[in-house]
């Protein structure tokens, strides 16, 4: 991949317009509606909340509500796989509340405090918010699995990877990019940067010229490397976004890593997808009844995995809120931890951004007053990354 056809001709070649969003289902709810409801769904009664660390709530088992009941406020009549809500009993909130988009944290907080197992009208699911209980439904066989980049059916997917090859790609790829901002006075890495990272890599990878990039590899081409998990370009837009603001938004984090060794970034990045994944909530099926925190889960339930929430559990996390890629107790439940062209490129994209950025542009830095807006509530991270790449 070389940067010479578009060498002294500002229109061409790299862009900030975006194209259309890929069809990746990770970057969207997917559908929830259920099967067969079972004839008795537990609901948590009000009351305290259980222990940490237990799964004996305070449940109550109620009648299966009439199918296609409507979905009212508190008190009213349940969806067509959930129970009635009771009355005289705490709401707990939604991730999908207004406000959520912007912070999902203090809601997060509170249903792993008060709330966690309970019946979601608006997700049209049971949810999970505690790190127990969601890593449990990623991994466990009582749940149904969705794509999960490095789970064991994605890992048995792919055979013969080079991975010299896509180390080679990621690294040529990231500093063509970065070169091309680096004179610039001001820059957009999301925009200018983390878009064109992770589909550059697949389209370097497969042989696809440089100036059929973006109409091409989000296709055909990236199925080609990477199978089932060619559609996770966009979640790997998202988690490169979210690491680099993650640094750059603290100076010492921009010291520690300007020239660190490999294994330090790798803990850097695993951090980061801790503290902000890019996919917050995942849905899963259960195929039995299965005991969580807060009560049991009947059999065919629809069950919303709140990834994000789960990453900043205080039970499994010291200081969960902070970014320290330092930490004695790190972990991420964005993919899993078996062979995928996917998770790997993600990982090598992550460090050779880091490389290729401060290389480039010694001095960078985040503009003068700007500091990462996350946003989103599938999927979530900063918008923007306005910097100064002459420092």
């Amino acid at each position: 991949m070389s940067d010479e056809p578009n060498r002294g001709a500002p229109d061409r070649g790299i862009g900030n317009a975006r194209p259309e969003e890929s069809g990746d289902p990770w970057t969207r709810l997917p559908s929830m509606v259920p099967g067969a409801a079972s004839a008795a769904i537990p609901t948590v009664t009000s009351g305290a909340a259980p222990a940490r660390g237990t799964t004996a709530g305070r449940v109550r088992t109620v009648a299966e509500p009439t199918a296609g009941g409507p979905m009212g406020p508190a008190g009213s009549a349940g969806p067509a796989d959930g129970p009635s809500v009771p009355t005289g009993r705490t709401v707990a909130p939604s991730p999908l509340d207004p406000g959520a988009t912007r912070d999902p944290h203090a809601i997060h907080r509170t249903l792993r405090e008060k709330f966690p197992l309970t019946y979601d009208p608006l997700l049209r699911a049971w949810v999970l918010s505690r790190y127990a209980d969601v890593a449990t439904a990623l991994t466990d066989t009582r749940f149904t699995h969705g794509h999960r980049p490095g789970d064991p059916p994605c890992s048995r997917a792919h055979i013969d990877v080079d991975m010299a090859e896509l180390r080679s790609v990621t690294e040529r790829t990231a500093y063509v990019l970065a070169r091309r901002i680096a004179e610039r006075p001001q820059a957009d890495l999301v925009a200018d940067f983390c878009h064109w990272l992770p589909a550059g890599t697949v389209a370097a990878a497969v042989g696809v010229p440089y100036r059929d990039m973006m109409r091409l590899v989000r296709g055909r081409a990236a199925g080609a490397l990477a199978g089932e998990c060619g559609g996770q370009i966009a979640v790997r837009e998202k988690a490169l976004a979210s690491f680099l603001g993650n640094v750059l938004a603290d100076p010492d984090q921009v010291a520690a890593l300007r020239d660190a060794p490999t294994a330090l970034v790798a803990r850097a990045w695993i951090e980061s997808l801790r503290r902000d994944p890019p996919v917050q909530i995942a849905v899963r099926r259960t195929r039995s009844e299965v005991p969580v925190s807060g009560g049991i889960i009947p059999a065919g339930a629809s069950v919303a995995l709140l990834v994000g929430s789960a990453g900043r559990d205080p039970e499994r996390f010291h200081d969960p809120d902070r970014f320290d890629p330092f930490r004695d107790d790190p972990g991420q439940l964005t993919y899993g931890s078996g062979f995928c062209p996917a998770v790997l490129l993600a990982g090598l994209e992550a460090e050779y951004a880091l490389r290729a950025l401060f290389s480039a542009m010694p001095r960078l830095r985040l503009a003068d007053g700007f500091r990462p807006d996350f946003t989103g509530l599938i999927t979530r991270a900063p918008r923007s990354l306005i910097v100064r790449p002459g420092g």
